[in-house]
């Protein structure tokens, strides 16, 4: 059974594997830099260290590997969408941590609240995704 994202044609599966593969490099860019380099980069933020570094290379490897999640679905969206959708829960609660620590002045840099403004975006074309990722309703039969 075809989906609509299938019956849209090349062109939207291309941009859909644009958007993936941009999530792939954003989420693997990110979580390696705040992994192996989170020290200067706060610093260049003037952001305050956080006293265990632990939290903070969790946080990074588990946005990591959904860069990595985002690379498999790059390579073959229809198979993947399970991961599509563990990635729109990912990206909602980090905006929401995001925004809760934000209202309360708690935020550490504004940084991270851009970064939230881009995963809002890539939730939009995730959610898109999934809607026309799902099969096609059959032809009415005469």
């Amino acid at each position: 059974m075809s989906t609509q994202l299938e019956l849209a044609g090349s062109g939207a599966m291309n941009r859909f594997k644009t958007l993936f593969l941009v999530a792939a490099l954003y989420d693997g860019i990110l979580g390696a830099a705040f992994f192996l380099f989170y020290e200067p980069i706060y610093r260049m933020l003037g952001a305050e260290l956080p006293a265990n570094a632990s939290y903070l290379h969790l946080s990074a490897g588990f946005v990591f590997v959904q860069g990595i999640g985002y690379w498999l679905v790059f390579r073959d969206m229809m198979r993947n969408t399970d991961l599509v959708k563990v990635g729109v829960i990912y990206k909602v609660i980090y905006t929401g941590v995001v925004f809760y620590y934000l209202a309360a002045g708690q935020l550490p840099h504004a940084t991270f609240a851009w970064f939230a403004v881009c995963d809002i975006l890539f939730i939009v074309g995730f959610v898109w995704f999934l809607a026309l990722a799902r099969a096609a309703a059959p032809a009415p039969q005469r």
